[in-house]
């Protein structure tokens, strides 16, 4: 069994930063790629980045150069540092990771909210 906790959500103004971290527990012999995904209130959950086991990452265009994705392989944890942050980004993020027990599988959090006030 895997579990994903995120932290690090709450509530802050238009131009503000918040940093969200997840980490990944259970019976884990490895882990792939890590990512964040977001779903905001009546729209499809979507990708906002992603970070391989080698480091290499990519972002949504609408968060390039504002967000920065980061992860401690020896912690299992990702971190997603949000800055200048806009009402648009208000949502709920979750946190993904392809993780091995004993095959591969995707692994998802609970969500964290995050709301930005204009």
């Amino acid at each position: 069994q895997v579990q994903l906790v995120e932290a690090g959500g709450g509530l802050v103004q238009a131009g503000g930063s918040l940093r969200l971290s997840c980490a990944a527990s259970g019976s884990i012999t490895s882990i792939d790629t890590m990512g964040w995904y977001r779903q905001a209130p009546g729209k499809q959950r979507e990708l906002v980045a992603t970070i391989t086991d080698g480091g290499n990452t990519d972002y949504a265009d609408s968060v390039k150069g504002r967000f920065a994705i980061s992860r401690d392989s020896a912690k299992n944890t990702v971190y997603l540092q949000m800055n200048s942050l806009k009402p648009e980004d208000t949502a709920v993020y979750y946190c993904n990771a392809r993780v091995r027990v004993v095959w591969w599988y995707e692994s998802w959090g609970q969500g964290t909210q995050v709301t930005v006030s204009s």
